[in-house]
């Protein structure tokens, strides 16, 4: 009864206006340019969910971790994920939908944006429901990283970070990149942000200029370090001339999308050494994901409405498809295109003012997490059929638990 009450409660208080959050002031820099990033609001979250994602985030990283799921994955993956390393990956990112059937895992990133954002976010709140502490926060971000060169094994201090992006300064979530070189910087920890052109390699070490790169924060979405432009890194981290966070490796063991149709599968998952517990908790909140194929075309097809299709290879959203709105000419680009069908799992709403109106937005939340531990739960309010930052009243909102 208490879950279904804190449940009842967060949607009740969803439902409800609740405007006037944000602290003007304080958020008027990342918003100059970007007007829909910070949403005015604040997103109530159950207890009870809160709880189920971090048992399946727990959970999650456990599976990535056991021989039988590595042999699995890595066996289709890409060689750049078969280099060992010590580090784990910083800001996993897991993104959960709030349904009226309860919490419902819909993706996991490994190099997840928005971290520092919804860090800085916390702290230009006006007061109101009680939140995190935005130094604690930065803190807990601060040791992630240090903790990943701790794995490295060097014996000496991190001194120099690289923030790697294509076209960082062009990047919607830039002011991401500078506020996580504010924090190193603040630490005595030097960073940068820039471009893999701006790297080179010099005799066994990554450069940057004259200055020598201890880790690679890396934010590229060539996961696999695959792309021509993106040799001398691909070079770098098998040659461990500098060290990565997040990697090629962490992508294929935790982030590809053929991994959800293997979490989807709990009869394989007991035969790899699963635990009953960890396959409850995924099962709790993964939706059935399958491969799309020529084999189970026609009965996908037949099910289609109650289907959300995802390229594998696919990020941010791009050349997802409802299924309801396929056609059957998009259905034979799904077909030939390396894409999994996902049940349909519907994000339920916040009631926000916009323009003096009150108006219903979908959101999801994202966990941010370090070695299967929620370091921060943040939001992310949106119209249309993906998460974007084109809405007005949307954007990031903190996330109150109740």
């Amino acid at each position: 009864m208490e879950s279904m009450n804190d449940i009842a409660l967060a949607r009740q208080r969803n439902g409800q206006i609740l405007s006037h959050c944000l602290d003007p002031n304080a958020a008027a820099e990342l918003m100059r340019q970007r007007p829909n990033l910070l949403s005015d609001t604040r997103i109530f979250l159950a207890a009870s969910h809160r709880q189920a994602m971090a048992d399946a985030v727990s959970a999650l990283h456990r599976v990535a971790a056991l021989p039988g799921w590595q042999e699995a994955v890595l066996a289709r993956a890409p060689a750049s994920a078969r280099h060992a390393t010590a580090l784990s990956g910083v800001f996993f990112g897991y993104d959960f939908h709030v349904c009226q059937q309860g919490v419902r895992l819909i993706e996991i990133n490994t190099n997840a944006g928005g971290g520092f954002i919804n860090a800085y976010l916390l702290g230009a709140q006006q007061a109101g429901s009680p939140l995190p502490n935005r130094a604690d926060v930065e803190a807990d971000f601060l040791a992630m990283f240090r903790a990943e060169w701790a794995l490295a094994d060097k014996g000496r201090p991190l001194a120099q970070v690289a923030i790697v992006d294509e076209t960082p300064d062009e990047q919607y979530l830039n002011p991401d990149f500078e506020l996580c070189q504010q924090v190193l910087a603040q630490a005595g920890i030097g960073a940068i942000v820039c471009p893999p052109s701006a790297l080179r390699l010099d005799n066994g070490r990554l450069m940057h200029e004259a200055t020598a790169i201890d880790l690679v924060y890396n934010r590229l979405t060539d996961f696999s370090l695959d792309m021509p432009a993106h040799r001398h890194l691909r070079q770098a981290w098998e040659q461990d001339c500098a060290q990565f966070t997040p990697h090629p490796r962490a992508h294929a063991l935790h982030a590809d999308k053929h991994n959800l149709v293997l979490l989807s599968d709990p009869g394989w998952l007991a035969s790899i050494g699963v635990d009953t517990e960890a396959r409850k908790h995924i099962a709790a909140v993964l939706p059935v994901t399958e491969m799309v194929e020529s084999d189970n075309g026609e009965a996908l097809w037949a099910r289609r409405k109650g289907l959300f299709f995802k390229p594998v290879s696919g990020y941010g959203g791009k050349a997802v498809y409802r299924g309801m709105n396929v056609t059957k000419r998009v259905f034979a680009e799904i077909l030939a295109g390396n894409y999994v069908a996902q049940e349909l799992a519907t994000p339920e709403s916040r009631l926000v003012e916009v323009a003096g109106q009150g108006v219903e937005l979908k959101y999801d939340i994202r966990c941010y997490a370090y070695q299967g531990r929620i370091q921060l739960i943040a939001a992310r309010v949106w119209q249309g059929q993906t998460t974007n930052f084109r809405t007005p009243g949307g954007g990031f909102a903190p996330v109150v638990i109740v």
